[in-house]
């Protein structure tokens, strides 16, 4: 097992381990993958660096506003 933190913690904070279960579940339900982790993780990555707790209410906020740039 590699020990230290791998690239995509560094950019997401979220371990290679978990990006794995997103691109599986990405594949079940259709959905792009680089979209999911460019518009969906790393917006929340860096509003939970900036605000250390993410709520409910501003995970919604970020779904819509990466919907919105898919109707652009």
């Amino acid at each position: 097992m590699n020990k230290g933190l791998d690239s995509s913690f560094l950019h997401y904070g979220v371990r290679k381990q978990d990006l794995t279960v997103i691109a599986e579940l990405c594949k079940k339900y259709e959905l792009d993958e680089d979209w999911v982790t460019n518009e969906l993780i790393k917006a929340y990555h860096e509003q939970k660096v900036a605000n250390i707790e993410v709520e409910d209410k501003a995970v919604s906020k970020i779904i819509s506003k990466a919907l919105l740039k898919i109707k652009q």
